[in-house]
C-alpha cells in the first residue's frame, strides 16, 4: 500500500512549481488527475527537449498522473469541474491570483462545493500583499528574493542558480503545506486554503545570508564556491582538475594538515580555530591551493576518503547520472512512455521503510484519461463526443 493511496488530487497546475508539488503527491500514491486545456495542454508540453512529439521536460515532472482535457472558460467545463471537486481531497492550482475567481471557482466558492477540500494555491507572490497579482517566473523570484545577489564569483555579477530553484522549492513547500493541512483535517474534519508564494520560499531558504545581514548591517556579496563562515570550505584546483573540500571543524583541519604533511599549520595561531581561519581566508586559500595543486584530483579524494574528510570532484551531469551512490539509491529510473518509449529521469528522494513511493506510470499523453473519467460520472459516449465537438474537452 502506498502512503497516499486513495487520496484524490485535482491538479490544475502547469509548467513547474505546481506540477512539481503534485508529482511529489503522485509518487507517494495519490490519484492525481491533471486538468489541461484542450489541444494545447500544459504550457510545458511545448518545452524542449523532445522525444518524438513528447516533451522530456513535461514528462520529467508529470509522471504517475492522469490527464483530462477541460475548457474552464465554458459553462459545461465549469460544471464538470464542480463535479470533480465534490469528490476531491485536494485541489491544486498555480494561476496568477484572481484567475480562479474569474472562473467562478475561487476558494470561497470551492469550499461551498466541498468544505473538506484542501485548496492549495502556489503563485509568484501569494494571494495577499501589494505584489499579489504581479506575474512571476523562476528568474524573477531568484532576482527579487536575493539569492542571485549572493551567487556567483567574487566581484562578479549576480548569477541565477542553474536549476529552477524558485519553482522547485515552491513546489516542495506546496506539497509540505498540503500534507500539513491534510493532517490537520484528520484531527478537525475541516479543509483549508494553503497559500504558497515563490518569493516567500526564496526568502525562507536564504538562511545565513539574512542572519549575517541583521548582525552586521552589511549586504552579503557573492564569494564564489566558498562558505562565508567556514574555512577551508570551497573548491580548489588540483594537478588535473578541481576538488571541493569541506573542513567543517577544527578536528578535520588537524586531520587535513597531518595527511598533507603540513603539521606545522595546526600550531599556526592564524589558523587555530575556524573563526581565525575564516578571518585569514586569503592566507589559508593560498596555502591550501599550493598543497592541492601538487597531485591529481583522484589522489586527493582517495586519500581524504580513507580519513573521512569530506571531499569530491565537481561532477558534470554525465557523472551524476552514473554515480554509484545515486544509482544505489534508485535516483535514476527509466519509465516506459506510450509514445516516447523508455525515458530516464530522476527518482524519488524520500525513502520510506514500510510504505515507499513508486514510479508506476509515465507522464500521460494529453487528455488520455478524459473519457474514462467522464464515464465514471455517468456521461455516455455520445455526450462525450458532443462535448468534444463543442470544444469543452
Amino acid at each position: 500500500m502506498l502512503p497516499l493511496e486513495n487520496l484524490k488530487v485535482l491538479d490544475l497546475t502547469r509548467v513547474l512549481a505546481g506540477p512539481y508539488a503534485t508529482m511529489i503527491l503522485a509518487d507517494m500514491g495519490a490519484d492525481v488527475l491533471k486538468i489541461e486545456m484542450p489541444k494545447t495542454g500544459d504550457d510545458s508540453r511545448a518545452f524542449g527537449p523532445f522525444v518524438g512529439e513528447e516533451s522530456a521536460y513535461f514528462m520529467s515532472i508529470n509522471r504517475n498522473k492522469r490527464s483530462m482535457t477541460l475548457n474552464l472558460k465554458s459553462d459545461e467545463g465549469k460544471k464538470i469541474l464542480r463535479d470533480l471537486i465534490k469528490d476531491a481531497d485536494v485541489v491544486v492550482e498555480n494561476y496568477r491570483p484572481g484567475t480562479m475567481e474569474k472562473f467562478g471557482l475561487g476558494y470561497d466558492e470551492i469550499k461551498k462545493i466541498n468544505d473538506k477540500v484542501i485548496y492549495a494555491a502556489c503563485s509568484g507572490f501569494g494571494h495577499t500583499g501589494p505584489y499579489a497579482k504581479k506575474p512571476a517566473y523562476d528568474a524573477i523570484v531568484q532576482a527579487m528574493g536575493g539569492i542571485m545577489s549572493i551567487t556567483g564569483q567574487e566581484n562578479g555579477e549576480p548569477t541565477r542558480v542553474g536549476a529552477s530553484i524558485g519553482d522547485v522549492i515552491a513546489g516542495i513547500f506546496t506539497a509540505t503545506g498540503i500534507l500539513t493541512a491534510l493532517y490537520n483535517r484528520e484531527k478537525t474534519g475541516k479543509g483549508q486554503k494553503v497559500d504558497v508564494a515563490m518569493l516567500d520560499c526564496q526568502v525562507a531558504v536564504l538562511e545565513n545570508a539574512i542572519a549575517r545581514y541583521f548582525i552586521s548591517g552589511e549586504n552579503p556579496e557573492p564569494i564564489g564556491n566558498r562558505h562565508p563562515s567556514i574555512t577551508p570550505f570551497e573548491s580548489f584546483a588540483t594537478k588535473d582538475g578541481q576538488i571541493m573540500i569541506a573542513i567543517g571543524n577544527d578536528r578535520l583541519w588537524a586531520q587535513f594538515c597531518n595527511l598533507t604533511g603540513r603539521e606545522d599549520l595546526i600550531e599556526d595561531e592564524r589558523f587555530a580555530t575556524n573563526g581565525l581561519r575564516t578571518k585569514n581566508h586569503k592566507e589559508i586559500k593560498a596555502i591550501v591551493s599550493e598543497i592541492l595543486g601538487r597531485e591529481s584530483t583522484k589522489y586527493w579524494i582517495d586519500l581524504f576518503d580513507k580519513e573521512n574528510i569530506p571531499a569530491t570532484e565537481i561532477n558534470k551531469i554525465d557523472k551524476v547520472v552514473t554515480n554509484p551512490q545515486v544509482l544505489a539509491r534508485n535516483m535514476i529510473v527509466e519509465v516506459e512512455h506510450p509514445s516516447a518509449g523508455g525515458i530516464k529521469m530522476s527518482g524519488i528522494p524520500i525513502k520510506l521503510s514500510d510504505t515507499p513511493g513508486s514510479i508506476r506510470t509515465a507522464a500521460p499523453i494529453l487528455g488520455q484519461d478524459t473519457d474514462e473519467v467522464l464515464k465514471g460520472y455517468g456521461y455516455s459516449e455520445g455526450e462525450i463526443k458532443e462535448l468534444r465537438e463543442k470544444g469543452v474537452l
